[in-house]
Order: C-alpha cells, then sequence, then structure tokens
C-alpha cells in the first residue's frame, strides 16, 4: 500500500457553502441510486403483463439490482483508487443513468434483468462514494449533520419509492419510474465535474488486482444474496438449489475472509474490522437494516391483505415514519457532539423497540391511529439511530481508509436487509400456519362461541335465501376465513415482537461504541 503522511490524512475540509453544494452534488445521486431498491416494487404486476413475465419471475428485477449492489460495494475503494475516485465515480452516474433508460425501453425480461444488474453496479458505487465524500467535507464538529444529510438519502428514500412509483405508475405508466432518473443523473454528473475532486491523500494505484479474492467475494456474497432472495419461493432447505447456494455462500466467504486476511494486497481491507467501534457500529448497522426492510415488507402486506388498502393508500399510511425521518434526521445531526452515540444510539433502540411492540398488539379492528402512533415512533428512533451510527461508525476510521470502511459498512446493512426481508416472510408463513392450527383446536362444537357464530351465520345465510345445507357450509366457510384472519394478525403481531426483541438485544453493543477522533500523526494506508 502507498503510505501517506499524517499532514495529508488531516487535510482540510471544504468550508463556507463549497461543503454544502458537495453535499448536494453527491446526495443527488446517492438518493437517485437508493430510490431505486425500492420504486419498481409496486409496479412489478404490471411490469409482469408488459414483458409476459410471471410473478416469480418478475422478481428478478427487485433481485438482479439489489444483488449488483452487494457485490460492488465491498471493491469501491479498489476501483476508486485504481482508476480515481471522480473518474469512477463519473463513470458510474454514466452507467446507472444509460441503464436506467433501457430499463424503461426493455423489451424482454432478460433484457430487463441484465439492465437492473447494470444498474444495480452504478447505484451501489454512488451509495458508497457519497458517504465517504461527505466524511471528508465536513470539519469533526459537524460529522452528525453530514451524517443527517447523507440519512435523508440512504434511508428516507426507500421508504418513499412504493409511493413515488405506486403514483407514477397508476398515473402515467411503469417506464417513467425508470426515465425520472434521466434528468437527475444528467444534472449530478455535470455538479460532479464542476465541485468533486479527489482528495489528496487517494493515491492512484496501478499495481496487482486480488483476482482471486475478488472471485471469491463474488461467489460468496452472490450466492448469499441469492439464496436470501429466492429461499422463500423455493421452501428454503427443502430445495436442492438452496442448498448448492448456502454451501457455496458459506465456503466462498469463508475462503474469502482467509484469502483477504493472507493477501500482501488485500481487494477488501478486512483489517478495518479490527476497529471495535466500527465494527460494533456495523453490527447495529445490521440489525437497523434488517428491521428497517422487514418492517417495510410486512407493513404493506398488512395493510393490503387485511385492512383492504391499495398500493397508493398503503403508501399514504407508511408516511408518518418517512416524514418523522426527513425532519428529525438533521436535527438529530446537530446533537451528536452533544450527547455523543451511545446517548443517542441507545435511546433510539428504546424508543424503536417501543414503536415496533406497538405494532405487536394490533388487531383485526386496527385504525388510523393505530398505525400511525408506532411508525412515528420507529422515525424518531430510526433517526436517532442512524446519524449517530453513521458518525460513530467511521469517526476513528483515517481518511485514506474511508471508502473502504463505507464500503463494509453498507454491505452489511444492505445484506442484513435482504436477511430481514428472508426472515419476515418466513415466520409470517410459518407462524400464520401454526397459529391457524391453534385457533382451529379452540374452535371445536365444544365450544360456545363458535355455535353461536356457527347458528347466527347459518339463519343469516336462510334469511338471504340459502336452503339450510348451503347455509351451513357458507357459516363454516366463513368461520374459516375469520379464523385465517385472526391467525394471519397474530403471525404479524409475532414478527414484530422479533422485531422488538432484537433492537433490545442490541444494546450491549452500544458500550463498545467510541465518539473519538481519527489517529493523526502517524502513518496510514490509502485504499
Amino acid at each position: 500500500m502507498t503510505s501517506v503522511s499524517g499532514a495529508l490524512e488531516r487535510a482540510e475540509p471544504a468550508e463556507g457553502t463549497h461543503k454544502w453544494v458537495i453535499a448536494g452534488t453527491v446526495m443527488t445521486g446517492s438518493i437517485m441510486a437508493s430510490l431505486d431498491s425500492s420504486i419498481v416494487n409496486v409496479a412489478l404486476p404490471n411490469m409482469s403483463g408488459t414483458l409476459g413475465a410471471t410473478i416469480e419471475e418478475i422478481t428478478w428485477v427487485i433481485t438482479g439490482y439489489i444483488l449488483a449492489n452487494v457485490i460492488i460495494m465491498p471493491i469501491v475503494a479498489l476501483l476508486s483508487s485504481r482508476f480515481g475516485r471522480k473518474n469512477f465515480y463519473m463513470a458510474s452516474v454514466v452507467l446507472f443513468t444509460t441503464a436506467s433508460m433501457a430499463c424503461g425501453l426493455a423489451p424482454s425480461l432478460l433484457v430487463m434483468v441484465m439492465f437492473r444488474i447494470i444498474q444495480g453496479i452504478g447505484g451501489g458505487v454512488l451509495i458508497t462514494v457519497s458517504q465517504a465524500i461527505l466524511r471528508e467535507s465536513f470539519p469533526p464538529e459537524e460529522q452528525g449533520i453530514a451524517m443527517g444529510v447523507y440519512g435523508l438519502g440512504v434511508v428516507l428514500a426507500p421508504a418513499l419509492g412504493p409511493t413515488l412509483g405506486g403514483w407514477l405508475t397508476d398515473n402515467y405508466s411503469w417506464p417513467w419510474i425508470f426515465y425520472i432518473n434521466l434528468p437527475i443523473g444528467i444534472l449530478n454528473l455535470i455538479l460532479v465535474a464542476r465541485f468533486i475532486q479527489d482528495p489528496p491523500y487517494l493515491i492512484r494505484e496501478k499495481g496487482e488486482i486480488d483476482f482471486l479474492g475478488l472471485g471469491l467475494l463474488v461467489a460468496g456474497l452472490g450466492a448469499l444474496q441469492l439464496m436470501l432472495e429466492e429461499g422463500e419461493r423455493n421452501q428454503w432447505f427443502e430445495s436442492g438449489f438452496i442448498l448448492r447456494l448456502t454451501a457455496i455462500a458459506a465456503v466462498g466467504l469463508m475462503l474469502f475472509i482467509w484469502r483477504e486476511m493472507k493477501a500482501h494486497r488485500p481487494a477488501v481491507n478486512l483489517r478495518i474490522l479490527g476497529n471495535i467501534s466500527f465494527t460494533s457500529a456495523t453490527a447495529i448497522g445490521g440489525v437497523l437494516g434488517l428491521a428497517l426492510n422487514g418492517s417495510l415488507f410486512l407493513l404493506p402486506l398488512f395493510l393490503q391483505d387485511l385492512i383492504g388498502f391499495d398500493a397508493t393508500q398503503s403508501g399514504i399510511a407508511l408516511m408518518p415514519r418517512s416524514l418523522a425521518m426527513a425532519l428529525l434526521m438533521p436535527i438529530a445531526g446537530r446533537f451528536y457532539n452533544k450527547l455523543g452515540p451511545r446517548v443517542l444510539i441507545g435511546s433510539g433502540l428504546i424508543i424503536c423497540a417501543y414503536g415496533f411492540w406497538g405494532l405487536s398488539v394490533l388487531t383485526t379492528d386496527v385504525g388510523f391511529w393505530d398505525i400511525f402512533w408506532p411508525q412515528l415512533w420507529q422515525g424518531v428512533g430510526f433517526s436517532l439511530i442512524f446519524v449517530a451510527l453513521s458518525t460513530a461508525a467511521l469517526a476513528t476510521i483515517p481518511k485514506p481508509q474511508m471508502t473502504q470502511a463505507t464500503g463494509l459498512y453498507n454491505v452489511v446493512r444492505q445484506v442484513m436487509g435482504s436477511v430481514g426481508i428472508a426472515i419476515a416472510a418466513t415466520q409470517l408463513t410459518s407462524a400464520t400456519s401454526r397459529y391457524h392450527d391453534v385457533l382451529s383446536e379452540n374452535t371445536g362444537m365444544w365450544n360456545p362461541a363458535t355455535v353461536r357464530f356457527l347458528k347466527n351465520a347459518t339463519a343469516a345465510m336462510i334469511h338471504a335465501g340459502a336452503d339450510k345445507f348451503t347455509a351451513q357450509q357458507r357459516a363454516l366457510g366463513l368461520l374459516d376465513i375469520s379464523v385465517t384472519r385472526q391467525a394471519t394478525v397474530l403471525a404479524y403481531n409475532h414478527v414484530f415482537l422479533m422485531v422488538t426483541a432484537l433492537f433490545v438485544l442490541g444494546l450491549p453493543l452500544v458500550l463498545l461504541l467510541r465518539r473519538g477522533e481519527r489517529p493523526a500523526g502517524s502513518e496510514v494506508h490509502a485504499d
């Protein structure tokens, strides 16, 4: 690795209004890339009809994008140091924008998935490099504010994605969820060319590349992500395909770790994980990604399947959390220097636990305020956690290793987000079945409440004109529907309670966090 001096390590950040211009520039790309991870979700049925694909096949539009994100994030630092970070960022903007246009024009599913993968590669770079540039552009006392701005993009944008996607699809057509990236991408490219420069400590390196490490990374992370995305549809470990993916992921990642710890010039600098504060923050970030993505997956299903909302209504019902995050993230950043990461993150974990507990006691008679208040508390908690966590995670990382660290931090959050969705979907299915069996055992003819329900339902059917036999069959059908509905609500409660417990269990990790400054005066190594 090329050494750089402590003086370069402490290079002055951008001052005055210039830092905000830089923040606006990189956040344009980050918001665009983050938004595209979720904006397509509500448009999948429309895409399915246009492209002649089944619902199961069309989900590859989401899988391809996330898979590419996960694979590119850990190696962004390597590619930045080889080609120059500004050049690499601009190329990624072009790649993302061009692929967006191609997705909107795609004539088939195969073409769509291919360009979504290309789009995901560009998007993963934009998200990772944006965070590194923001950290470098703000002085130490304003790092919390910088991460509050960053959080608006990478946390809020995916939450708003389904709402925007549903509106565009309903009022125009699904290709417009991709076309809206064109003017934003062009603007971002112009701004980057004008305002972003490579820092003096980023040394361009043309040495040998650890191709073996890269290959193991692609195989391990790729198989893991595919396993998480496809597991539910393939009955998990009952499927030989999922078992093979699991084996490839396990072997590939173990060999990757062994290779990177031994290599003289590793593709990914895993030694950063020796920083306890960074590793603890990354672990909490994984919990945050798991809970946020899992709940974003569950709540729309709950509202549409049980309450009867359409896609647009569901998006509006989910707004309290998004609005709370939008309002509080910049404010939370200002409190970082006064309160420190432990107080903010610990408080955020407790508030989030309370918010998810509120969703774990819902009934079939749920109303607007039953959904509103838990989400509002979640928005408050997520704001406190994300801003302080992003700041504390990188507070003790030398600037030349910043891009490496942001890549690892974001890939853990992304992978754990997929884990959250996989666990939520699996637990929802199994818990529904389990609760249905329990409720069915308690609704036999020996139960007076069951007898009354069937008697009243049968009488109502006969009064409506049905014969006695048909009326009895319909009454039994209504009983089964009622039992299934109750079992489903209990299953949602079960999963939300698991998320509540997850936030509580994450509390001890807060004690390992440090506010600390980056080491100065000692030699550090470039990415």
